[in-house]
């Protein structure tokens, strides 16, 4: 299932993990590339490479990690060709059935190949895995892709509808898995291909509370017993290391700091405003008289044009630059930048580079998975070796039930 061997050969199927979001499933074939978001990598470069490497794209702006193929990444990267079970509830079905290294499976539905993938690593060469399909390109592609990955030796796709035509298997199977529309038309079916020598179960998984009802009632007709319904959620939490959470009274203090700035800054704000309309006015005064003086020396003007304050300035020996009311000539007060960074500055990096940090865990945004609900049963032993052969216990009540009937009548 899957190459075992360290680096990657050409044929290899590798998973490229793009974001944690974003992977892809890859066959590797020489004179094709990948194209990403970010760059484009050629097969032939990641020929050799050891899985699990990071990988740059040619124009250097972004990379990959190229990982060795599990069931549980094979659910994230797949191709959808139907609605998939995700991990959540594969672990559980596969915990709740009983399914272990020797196991004989039998699954009905067997769409994208998500359960398929996870079921026949658990069985390994020494179990079977039966596969039905009801749609023909489907069925075709599973079987494809279980060539591909290595598993045909011990898992089998058939094109079948198993509501209508059955399994045609008889006594084989340790549990049996269905994901139908309908698992209750099947119900039968999969309990004449049950083993009756041991306790064996069942597990239908449907989307509906409806389906769950009819799935019931269908269990219980069939002689299953212990019929329970779960459903799984999933809940991924990411951890990281964070700066820890500061004192009530430390906070209350950088709180009542805050206020008193904002108040500086606004009592600041008042004082510029009150100046800036004080200089306004100053400034409205001043125009008016200087619009009376541009009337007498227009009239006195030869040309009628007017004087520039410039030319004013330099008949009273004063400098063209030009100078507020309050301003006076002199040498400049700002002080110069000091080099480097600032004491606040070096105590904010001091403080921060030494205050601890602890780990804490916070769950994704977005979930994936699948909300269905689960219904399993057990169908106990009806055959039981003993000193003179087999017993079956349905056929020894079927003819006790005989012969009550027989004799009530006589």
């Amino acid at each position: 299932m899957f190459s075992q061997a360290r680096e990657i050969a050409a044929g290899d199927v590798v998973i490229v993990w793009f974001t944690r979001e974003s992977l892809k499933a890859v066959t590797i074939t020489p004179g094709e590339e990948l194209n990403g978001r970010f760059g484009a990598y050629r097969h032939a470069d990641l020929i050799g490479k050891p899985f699990g490497s990071k990988i740059g794209s040619r124009n250097g702006k972004g990379f990959i990690y190229v990982l060795r193929p599990t069931p549980e990444l094979w659910t994230l990267a797949l191709p959808h060709r139907t609605q998939i079970l995700y991990v959540a509830d594969i672990a559980f079905v596969t915990s709740w059935l009983g399914i272990r290294p020797g196991s004989v499976v039998i699954e009905a539905g067997t769409g994208s190949g998500s359960f398929s993938h996870s079921v026949a690593r658990t069985i390994g060469k020494a179990g079977k895995l039966h596969s039905f399909e009801f749609h023909g390109t489907r069925c075709q592609a599973a079987q494809e892709e279980f060539a591909q990955h290595g598993m045909s030796e011990y898992v089998t796709v058939s094109h079948r509808n198993v509501c209508k035509e059955g399994f045609n298997l008889e006594d084989v199977a340790d549990a049996v898995f269905l994901d139908l529309p309908a698992p209750w038309e099947a119900i039968p079916s999969a309990k004449l291909a049950l083993k009756k020598t041991q306790s064996t179960r069942i597990c239908c998984f449907s989307p509906c509370a409806e389906q769950v009802l009819r799935t019931v009632s269908a269990l219980n007709d069939s002689g299953f017993t212990s019929i329970t319904m779960y459903e799984t959620l999933l809940r991924t939490i990411d951890v990281g290391s964070y700066p820890p959470l500061k004192s009530v009274g430390t906070v209350a203090e950088k709180l009542k700091d805050a206020d008193v700035k904002r108040e500086a800054r606004r009592v600041k704000q008042i004082e510029d405003s009150a100046i800036r309309a004080k200089e306004k006015g100053k400034k409205k005064a001043g125009g008016a008289d200087e619009q009376e003086m541009d009337i007498v020396e227009e009239a006195e003007h030869p040309h009628g044009q007017k004087r520039k304050a410039g030319e004013d300035r330099a008949e009273n020996g004063q400098s063209n630059t030009a100078l507020g009311d309050d301003s006076e000539p002199g040498p400049s007060t700002k002080k110069p930048k000091p080099d480097g960074p600032s004491p606040l500055t070096l105590e904010l990096v001091t403080e921060k580079a030494s205050q601890e940090r602890v780990s804490l865990g916070k769950p994704f945004p977005e979930q994936r998975g699948h909300t269905s609900y689960l219904t399993f049963a057990i169908l106990l032993p009806t055959i039981f070796p003993g000193a003179q052969g087999a017993v079956n216990i349905e056929n020894s009540s079927a003819s006790l039930k005989n012969a009550e009937s027989t004799s009530g009548g006589e």
